[in-house]
């Protein structure tokens, strides 16, 4: 069966394309979660979004041997962090997530388990630990345990970053993007709260995909850097 459709390129053209494809290893097809998947119809652009943030974090953890993500969702890019970083384990409070990852991800670097990160710190203690769009959802007399416990889950010389979207884009964001938002900061109520918990605190922000330092009330979101705890 012809697998090319027309008539005008070449025989060589075809037969060199199909070699580059039979030469590739081929993964099958990869599903991408139900909730992901809603995303991803409803409002694609927020993807791109999504892991322009990872990839900040795969940056900045490039060469550990291990990281851990608090709140991974369906783990859509955990991957972007496995080329990084050698070992990745991933939690998540909501069951049915860790599920899903578990049925899709065969990646043997990358491991899932479910875990509230309120009730308490993991046995393991990771190189990295990082947790994107969580912290918003933390009501404010939880924010501390919520980061003490994250500490706790860290080597001593360990790094964590945190990511989320700063008080004033929530004046622009959308209803259902806003559901869960209790606890957003400013850049500057953000970087000190975690400096009562670290010594180093290194402060960035992003508008859409672009990372940069610049001025925090008109930035869309925050991230924190930190090490060193007190």
């Amino acid at each position: 069966m012809d697998n090319f459709a027309g008539k005008t390129s070449s025989e060589e053209i075809k037969d060199k394309f199909e070699e580059s494809l039979l030469k590739e290893q081929r993964y099958g097809e990869f599903a991408l979660g139900e909730n992901t998947t809603k995303f991803f119809l409803e409002d694609p652009k927020m993807m791109l979004f999504r892991f322009a943030r990872y990839k900040f974090v795969a940056k900045m953890f490039d060469g550990f041997e291990s990281a851990m993500e608090v709140g991974c969702q369906e783990g859509l890019c955990a991957q972007v962090i496995q080329q990084s970083v050698k070992k990745v384990h991933c939690t998540d409070f909501y069951k049915p997530f860790i599920e899903s990852c578990e049925r899709r991800i065969k990646n043997p670097n990358i491991t899932f388990a479910a875990h509230d990160i309120l009730d308490s710190c993991t046995e393991e203690k990771y190189q990295g630990v990082f947790a994107l769009d969580v912290f918003e959802h933390i009501e404010p007399e939880f924010e501390n345990i919520f980061i003490q416990n994250m500490i706790k889950s860290m080597q001593s010389d360990g790094t964590l970053i945190l990511g989320i979207p700063s008080l004033e884009s929530q004046a622009y964001a959308s209803e259902p993007s806003k559901i869960g938002h209790v606890n957003c900061k400013s850049g500057k109520d953000f970087k000190a709260l975690l400096q009562k918990h670290f010594v180093h605190v290194y402060c960035f922000s992003m508008n859409d995909e672009v990372l940069h330092t610049g001025f925090f009330p008109m930035s869309h979101y925050l991230f924190v850097v930190c090490n060193t705890p007190r």
